[in-house]
Formats: C-alpha cells, structure tokens, sequence
C-alpha cells in the first residue's frame, strides 16, 4: 500500500494534533496531582506525548517537503 506525500502530511498533522492536546490535557491537569510520586509520572507521560507530537510535526515538515519537491523532482 502506498501513500501519498499528501496524505502522510495530513495524517502526521493529524496525530500531531491529537499527541499535543494529550499533552496539553496533562499540564492542564497537573496541578491536581498531589502525590509527588504521581505527579512524577504525570510529568513523564506528558514528556512521552509532546516527544511524540514532536517527531508527528518532523515528518509532517518532511512529507511537506517531499510534496514540493524540495527534495528531487517530483515524479
């Protein structure tokens, strides 16, 4: 199965977007963690998210890219 630089892009933005506002959800809801050691590992599960939001933003760049045609000619 093959898919286009266009639709990776869209499909990268997409999980972006769903990755951030995890992350989002968690800083929002820090504060109510009392216990340090949950909040510990609210703040690595946030850290997993944007890391993940993060790589999803790369490769959407990258397709974008590669859509140009930044990269070569397009075929």
């Amino acid at each position: 199965m093959k898919i286009s630089a266009a639709v990776a892009m869209w499909m990268c933005g997409a999980f972006a977007l769903l990755c951030l506002g995890v992350a989002l959800h968690g800083f929002l809801s820090l504060d109510g963690v009392t216990d340090p050691a949950d909040r510990e590992a609210s703040l690595g599960y946030i850290g997993f998210w944007t890391f993940l939001g993060t790589i999803a933003i790369v490769f959407g760049v990258l397709s974008w890219m590669i859509k140009q045609g930044r990269f070569g000619p397009v075929e």
